[in-house]
């Protein structure tokens, strides 16, 4: 891909955020609203639902702001159709997957829909795993985070959504509630009679995995070839270990790895590099801008987040744009206010002379509300505010690596 200018409007909002981090400089008041923009938004009780008028949560009124309405007005990077996640919490797995699905593109490899539940699948074993060896100071959930997708991945391989459903009895959409109370009840049972039998609780764990998902295949025909789902992988030419996750926080020091303290970070993992808002949000839209697509971790129980309307931003009666920084940020992550609801895969981008956007390839079902089906619209505003944690090829982002220092 082309590599563009750096500067453009997008460069110019996220400098905003940059005085106050770099300079301890008070930020200037809100700026005057661009033309055609209003300058206050409205608040209004919208559906929760579009066919549950009857439940309401406070919305931003966003009919009169200037702003995309179709996928095709950006710069878009490849990436497979959108597909819905259902009734699961397994919205990591299928951004992480879309992301490889793109790199194999990206690496002139050939197009290939790949199994998101087959990781699911071993990430419940291994959440059970940990479960018993931590005598049940492990969170139970069925969410996770984008590289722990890829840990998986690392440890067991891939294979294609053909050979991998995770639908069984002709089921077409998915629906884990059923399997995720077994699973917590049977493990919170092991803890309550205190047995910590690991080979025990795995083998229990997978025999419901595999009554309600089905038994994932040991070996898969490719190509003439019997290939396990490691050997797979490795045919594939896709590296887990290649993919880099970045956050932005105050309570960590600045250029190193740290944890991610949030519930989905379920195995407490500190691989995570911590960096400035400004160089978070600049080391985002660099990396689309070279042809790198990436997985962020967002919070989307916001009133500007609106699938009918297939757009997130920040409305002025939450926060103005102008105000946005480090410290707007990590507030509303310390009081509870900005949450780690949701993982998507950020698949292109459009700067326009007021605004920069970002174009995202959502599982969750409100993105199907709206006209885009399947994407959302987020402005450069809900990126910077609540954007908790972006994954990315490590080519896309060795500027800001080398400012890590080498492990020892």
């Amino acid at each position: 891909m082309t590599k563009r200018p750096t500067p453009a409007p997008l460069l110019a909002l996220l400098a905003l955020s940059a005085l106050a981090v770099s300079c301890g400089r008070k930020e200037a008041g809100p700026a005057p609203a661009p033309a055609g923009q209003p300058r206050h938004d409205q608040a209004v009780y919208a559906p929760r639902t579009p066919d549950a008028a009857d439940r309401t949560f406070l919305a931003a009124d966003l009919s009169a702001h200037d702003r995309p309405s179709d996928p095709g007005a950006f710069t878009r990077l490849f990436h497979l159709p959108p597909v819905e996640q259902g009734k699961t919490g397994t919205c990591w797995a299928f951004a992480a997957t879309s992301l490889l699905e793109s790199e194999l593109r990206r690496q002139g490899k050939a197009e290939v829909k790949l199994s998101e539940l087959h990781t699911v699948y071993w990430e419940y074993v291994e959440k059970a795993r940990r479960f018993v060896r931590e005598k049940g100071d492990s969170f139970l959930g069925e969410g996770s985070e984008p590289n722990s997708a890829m840990a998986r991945i690392a440890q067991y391989g891939l294979v294609r959504a053909s050979d991998y459903t995770g639908l069984l009895d002709g089921r077409t959409a998915h629906d884990h509630g059923p399997l995720f109370r077994e699973f917590r009840d049977y493990l919170t049972g092991l803890a309550a009679r205190n047995d910590w039998d690991e080979t025990r609780a795995v083998k229990g764990v997978r025999a419901i995995l595999d009554r309600h998902l089905g038994r994932p295949p040991d070996r898969i025909a490719v190509d003439g070839r019997s290939l396990t789902p490691l050997e797979y992988l490795g045919a594939l030419g896709l590296r887990p270990d290649d993919y880099v996750a970045f956050i932005s926080f105050m309570h960590l020091p600045f250029y190193e790895k740290g944890e991610f303290r949030v519930p989905d970070n379920w195995w407490r993992s500190r691989d995570y590099h911590n960096l400035p808002l400004y160089e978070f949000s600049l080391a985002l839209l660099r990396a689309l801008r070279r042809g790198y697509t990436a997985t962020l971790a967002v919070d989307f129980s916001e009133p500007g987040y609106l699938g009918e309307t297939d757009t997130a931003m920040v409305p002025s009666f939450d926060l103005p744009s102008s105000h946005i920084d480090q410290s707007s940020r990590e507030l509303r992550f310390a009081n509870g206010t900005t949450t780690d609801d949701h993982a998507v895969h950020c698949v292109g981008y459009l700067e326009s002379a007021t605004d920069g956007w970002f174009l995202i390839k959502d599982s969750w079902e409100n993105a199907w509300w709206g006209k885009a089906k399947g994407y959302f619209f987020y402005r450069d505003d809900y990126v910077r505010l609540k954007a908790l944690m972006f994954m990315a090829h490590k080519d896309a982002v060795k500027e800001v690596l080398a400012k890590f220092a080498a492990p020892e």
